[in-house]
């Protein structure tokens, strides 16, 4: 049961040191029972203290880790109904279905090409989680084949799903060391499912046939040890599954039930008839709650509009995505190569040094704070002002880096060039197009 906040207080050092970020440890205290602070903010607390404030500290919805290697991943972990209310940190994992009874020079094929679909946005590696290995015929032989394919020969992880326990231990035996999701315990094999996800220290997804359905599998699993808890309320009809998730959401957030305080389930797949219809019930439930999505498969198309869509959703939409300030070499540019500015704004860094990196000229590209401000927001702000432009190319070092003392400013910053003709004596100072598209034209001319 969580605790107030005076509860929480009489359990803090009440030092009143200000480190967490708040004036006192009462109001500390209250934001903590409010799920707006984390325990380890506070840099003073006893270890008595923290085991007994650890689960009351807990999100409303316990983040559940998935896999081992480069794509393991966390699911749930989130404590508000709305992201404008606060980031959502966990973005939801993308699943593609395999059957076990699958050909193994097919499986490669898949994994092959499901391993491609990796694309670079905003700096960002996109690519999905998971494969869904779904047992078809109760054959242990080729379900933990494919599951130990899979495991070893891929950078994947895995959703086992088999209601079989015989069978899903075959499967863990060979695939247990990528810490694969157990898909699923149901009413009929939760103690054999439990014991082996307790044995194995694996994560577990309840089944049933409604959200009132998984509280007494999960309060089961709970008392068994098991924490790291997958939900399902096995709905396949998109109105019913919608409601199934937000009922999941607010039920956790808003009454603090713990008996459904875990990540999701959803299965796209097994509500659309073709790949089409699929991604678009996964883009709803990627909004709309789905800690896990399952697809039939994946293709580029479909595919990477889902992974936009999740990079929107899970970025922070109080705060721009930025690059650090600094000095960008691009094409390896020497003493004599154009020297280019511009703000901090992601999507402004990526587009310009794409367009450079294009033209294969070598070129400096010198980043400036703006607060990941876009350039005419910037300078209308005030954060990319003609003389802070000019301070920041002094600071910068470039001077020492280049002999061409001619530096290109944004087009759209055009009212700047003045200030930073001042800030700059020495200096050329040249406006640039107005458009990113229109950079290599321009560095070529030079």
């Amino acid at each position: 049961m969580a605790l107030t906040g005076i509860q929480i207080f009489k359990l803090l050092p009440k030092t009143n040191c200000k480190e967490c970020g708040v004036p006192t440890c009462l109001a500390f205290a209250m934001n903590l029972a409010s799920g707006k602070a984390e325990l380890d903010s506070c840099p003073y607390v006893s270890d008595e203290a923290r085991e007994q404030l650890a689960e009351a500290s807990a999100p409303p919805i316990r983040p559940v880790p998935i896999g081992k290697g480069v794509r393991a991943a966390a699911t749930g972990g989130e404590t508000v109904q709305y992201r404008h209310e606060k980031t959502f940190y966990n973005p939801t994992l993308l699943a593609a279905s395999v059957q076990s009874d699958i050909a193994e020079s097919d499986l490669e094929t898949k994994l092959k090409a499901w391993n491609a679909l990796q694309y670079e946005q905003v700096g960002l590696n996109l690519r999905p989680e998971l494969v869904a290995l779904k047992d078809i015929n109760g054959d242990k032989g080729a379900f933990a084949k494919a599951a130990k394919k899979i495991a070893e020969s891929s950078e994947f992880n895995l959703v086992l799903m088999t209601e079989d326990p015989g069978v899903m231990k075959a499967a863990v035996d060979v695939s247990g060391f990528k810490r694969p999701l157990l898909y699923a315990a149901t009413e009929k094999n939760v103690d054999e499912m439990g014991a082996l996800a307790n044995e194995q220290g694996l994560p577990v997804a309840v089944r049933a046939d409604s959200v009132e359905g998984l509280v007494p599998l999960t309060e089961k699993l709970t008392e068994m040890g098991i924490k790291d808890i997958v939900l399902d309320p096995g709905s396949r009809e998109i109105k019913q599954a919608h409601q199934d998730q937000v009922a999941i959401r607010r039920a956790a957030l808003k009454d603090l039930n713990r008996s459904v305080g875990f990540p999701t389930i959803i299965f796209p797949n097994e509500m659309a008839s073709n790949l089409d219809m699929e991604t678009l019930i996964a883009g709803t439930f990627i909004a709309k709650y789905g800690g896990i999505v399952v697809l039939s498969d994946f293709v580029g198309e479909s595919l990477f509009p889902l992974l936009l869509e999740r990079l929107n959703i899970y970025t922070d939409p109080q705060r721009p995505m930025t690059v650090t300030e600094g000095i960008y070499e691009i094409n390896n540019p020497d003493e004599n190569s154009p020297v280019m500015v511009t703000t901090n704004f992601a999507l402004t860094y990526f587009i310009v040094s794409g367009e450079i990196e294009g033209s294969r000229v070598p070129s400096w590209l010198l980043i400036k704070d703006s607060e990941g401000l876009s350039v005419m927001t910037a300078w209308a702000a005030g954060k990319f002002a003609g003389d802070d432009v000019g301070m920041f190319v002094k600071k910068s070092g470039i001077a020492d880096k280049v002999k061409n003392q001619e530096l290109i400013i944004p087009g759209y910053a055009a009212a700047i060039a003045g200030d930073v003709e001042e800030e700059l004596p020495g200096w050329q100072i040249t406006l640039g197009p107005r458009e990113a598209a229109h950079i290599p034209g321009l560095l070529k001319a030079k």
